[in-house]
């Protein structure tokens, strides 16, 4: 993927000459454009515009009838806050830290919210009103950021940027069953892996009522904008913050997670900004890493550097990349770690914990009928194959053919006939991983730690991060391939902690296979790095030392951290009773003194698990 290196000024574009200033677009000719941001939480392609026989929405797909609809659009992590960070800064979360759910880690002084550079161009910037940038704010850069905020406020003249969000379609949606429908379970159209049983009817005909509810407030946004006489001079972005919200969607690295509705409307006197015609569709890959660079784009206001997305619309386009890049981290209360590639065709992912099941309990997901009546139906053995994998342990490595697989259950990964697919995507995941300096690797005890001395970015610059490597170790470990264990043992014992951790991560994964480690685990445990200790423990526990880990989970548990406290506890989740009972005082003391919501879920979770042996 070409990254912008350089500020980009604007051009001469249709005999019109744009000023390169600070304050953006200033001719007579033509003033610079409004732009309205309608977003809605939580949603997928689910309109009628894109084809979708459930969906009733009117005005969505009248706006698409005179914009252009983006059949390639995608949020760079499927849930909010990583997500929101992506479109704040203009650069991916993992390069940053902040790929973790509510991590609020510190970025670099250089990186500055989009919506200051536009203010500073003259615009006057609402955000009506969700937030949630997963980073620690340094200044304000809203005129206004509240439940009143409106472009209405602005001066006489003024151009504006204004967001409308709308959550009435958010996953807590459905946490409470309606009676009374619009959509008929009944005629629901369900996904191969949900098994078809009346609560999954149900979810997902509800949450088409709510996606027809928020249609109903984008109508009124677009009313009230052509209301007011500004309609030819506003462009209109319509799209979603994620996928969502039956389970497999939000949270999870599947399409159905990550690809979002996108429409674009240009009024006829900006046209030569737009991508295409009214009515017009466009197979562009564009994702939430482009959105502040298109803003300042068609705003006319130079690119910043560090911003690492490409503009799609506007006049200085570089050209589209033929990839998207995703990535997951901890959701909520529980970790995991991926990262995907998507190509118009294809979509790969590689799971870096693949022993640890896709299906990992989140108190918040496991609040909808429809996820409870599956894991229910799994247990009672009611699930077929495709229905049931979700509750087993994952794949190294996924690809699927997004035209002929479009719910992507048949993973190609291992099919032969892929072999070049499966190598260009995971080539191109691997470039970009070392082109943003991936700071997933890091346990999350560890980034809370850097942080507290600088920033995370700088530090995965340093030779204290030695990526390649570290990347290397990571990919040994989640293949599983004993054959490695010679140079794992070696790595074990590396001087660098993070190597060390992805190496005791190997045994985990490898189990008993692994067990000529055992030295090199044993004495890992006596790490400096609290996180090597516990993969080192969880490894030995599987190796038929549960004593001699059980002594490192009852210290660890009490750490100064809560990230590492949250980390044990997931451990232990994992290992089932014989690890969960035994620990059973030390969780009573830390529900007792808790102050972290996410340990907090984690371990009342526990204990409800070891209360059901």
């Amino acid at each position: 993927m070409k990254y912008a290196n350089h500020l980009r000024l604007p051009i001469l574009l249709m005999g019109i000459t744009f000023l390169c200033s600070c304050s953006g677009l200033r001719t007579p000719e033509l003033p610079p454009p409004n732009i309205l941001w309608i977003t809605a939480e939580d949603i997928g392609p689910f309109l009628g515009c894109y084809g979708d026989p459930n969906a009733i929405t009117p005005n969505l797909d009248r706006l698409a009838s005179e914009g252009v609809i983006y059949q390639n659009a995608f949020a760079n992590a499927p849930v909010c806050a990583p997500a929101r960070s992506t479109i704040i800064t203009g650069m991916y979360p993992p390069g940053l830290g902040t790929q973790h759910m509510r991590s609020t880690n510190e970025v670099p002084d250089f990186v500055r919210l989009y919506p200051g550079y536009l203010r500073d161009a003259g615009y006057y910037c609402t955000n009506n009103r969700k937030k949630d940038y997963n980073l620690i704010e340094k200044t304000e850069e809203w005129d206004e950021s509240s439940g009143t905020a409106h472009y209405k406020n602005r001066a006489p003249g003024q151009p504006f940027f204004a967001i409308f969000n709308f959550t009435v379609c958010h996953e807590s949606c459905i946490h409470q069953t309606m009676e009374k429908l619009i959509h008929d379970p009944a005629a629901m159209d369900i996904p191969p892996y949900h098994p078809d049983v009346p609560e999954v009817r149900h979810d997902w005909a509800q949450h088409y009522d709510k996606i027809t509810m928020m249609d109903t407030l984008v109508g009124n946004v677009l009313t009230e904008l052509e209301a007011s006489g500004l309609a030819d001079s506003t462009i209109v972005f319509f799209y979603g913050d994620h996928g969502g919200i039956i389970g497999r969607s939000k949270r999870f690295m599947y399409v159905t997670g990550l690809r979002v509705p996108m429409i674009v409307r240009v009024p006829e006197a900006y046209k030569h900004l737009a991508p295409g015609g009214a009515g017009s569709e466009t197979k562009q890959m564009v994702s939430f890493i482009d959105l502040a660079p298109t803003l300042l784009n068609i705003a006319g206001i130079p690119i910043p550097d560090y911003m690492q997305g490409n503009a799609f619309m506007g006049p200085d386009q570089p050209g589209a990349s033929p990839y998207v890049h995703t990535f997951r981290g901890r959701m909520d209360e529980r970790y995991d770690f991926c990262r995907g590639t998507f190509s118009e065709d294809f979509h790969y992912i590689i799971n870096y914990m693949p022993h640890r099941i896709y299906a990992q309990h989140v108190e918040y997901l496991w609040r909808a009928p429809s996820m409870r009546a599956w894991e229910k139906a799994y247990l009672n053995g009611e699930c077929n194959p495709e229905q049931s994998r979700f509750f087993q342990t994952k794949p190294f490595e996924e690809l699927y053919d997004r035209n002929a697989d479009p719910w992507e259950v048949n993973n190609l990964a291992a099919d032969p006939a892929y072999a070049d697919v499966l190598g260009e995507l995971r080539g191109a995941t691997r470039d970009w991983q070392l082109t943003i300096r991936d700071a997933g690797f890091v346990p999350e005890g560890l980034l809370k730690e850097i942080n507290s001395g600088g920033t995370i970015y700088d530090y995965t610059r340093t030779e204290a991060y030695p990526l390649e490597k570290i990347l290397e170790t990571a990919t040994m470990a989640g293949a599983g391939d004993p054959g490695n264990i010679p140079e794992l043992k070696s790595r074990l014992m590396d001087a660098n902690p993070i190597i060390r951790y992805w190496a005791a991560t190997a045994g985990i994964i490898m189990g008993e296979q692994a067990s000529d480690m055992i030295p090199e685990l044993e004495k890992a445990l006596g790490n400096e790095l609290s996180e090597v200790r516990i993969a080192a423990a969880e490894a030995l526990f599987g190796m038929d030392r549960q004593d001699t880990a059980m002594e490192v989970f009852r210290k660890t548990l009490f750490h100064e951290t809560p990230e590492t406290v949250l980390f044990t506890i997931n451990v232990l989740q994992e290992l089932g009773p014989e690890a969960l009972v035994p620990a059973l005082p030390e969780l009573q003391k830390v529900k007792e003194n808790n102050e972290n919501n996410y340990v907090d879920r984690a371990v009342e979770f526990a204990l409800e698990t070891i209360a059901s042996f």
